[in-house]
């Protein structure tokens, strides 16, 4: 049951975290986002709400299952979960850089450094459970995709 209530826990917090980011961005989407020139490839506004929704979950199911490994490889454990922490908290800056300060520039670099910090996760949690990791990819595979799309809306721009 332990190992469930992780799990959950850290569900929840991701889901938290991407609910208040979620509200820092609300008030851009119909006022200054509409204004800026977006790439073509740029996703319609009502896509983003459910992927990262269920990026979240798996984001918490990951971070559940290596929280759930502490027991044997504490050391390892905890420097997998302290990148997954920085991570997810750049996560919720990027929102408050791009859509709260507009700061597009910024938001490109930071954004970057998001995706470097995901990969390192990626690359930690994958070494204490393979599922844990194979849930980071999709996440990977967005912020890269996020990154191109920030940096060009900031070229654009």
């Amino acid at each position: 049951m332990q190992k469930v209530l992780r799990i959950a826990l850290v569900v929840m917090t991701c889901l938290v975290i991407g609910y208040l980011s979620g509200m820092v961005t609300r008030e851009s989407i119909t006022t200054w986002y509409p204004t800026l020139i977006k790439p073509v490839f740029n996703p319609p506004n009502w896509i983003f709400a459910p992927v990262w929704t269920s990026l979240y979950i798996m984001m918490g199911v990951a971070g559940g299952l290596v929280w759930n490994k502490l027991d044997g490889n504490e050391a390892l454990v905890k420097k997998a979960f302290l990148f997954f922490i920085i991570q997810l908290a750049l996560n919720a800056l990027w929102s408050l850089i791009f859509f709260k300060l507009h700061n597009l520039l910024l938001a490109s670099i930071e954004v970057v450094l998001l995706l470097l910090m995901i990969f390192e996760t990626y690359t930690q949690f994958k070494k204490i459970d393979k599922i844990a990791g194979l849930l980071l990819i999709p996440y990977l595979a967005w912020v890269s995709f996020a990154t191109i799309l920030t940096i060009s809306i900031w070229y654009l721009n």
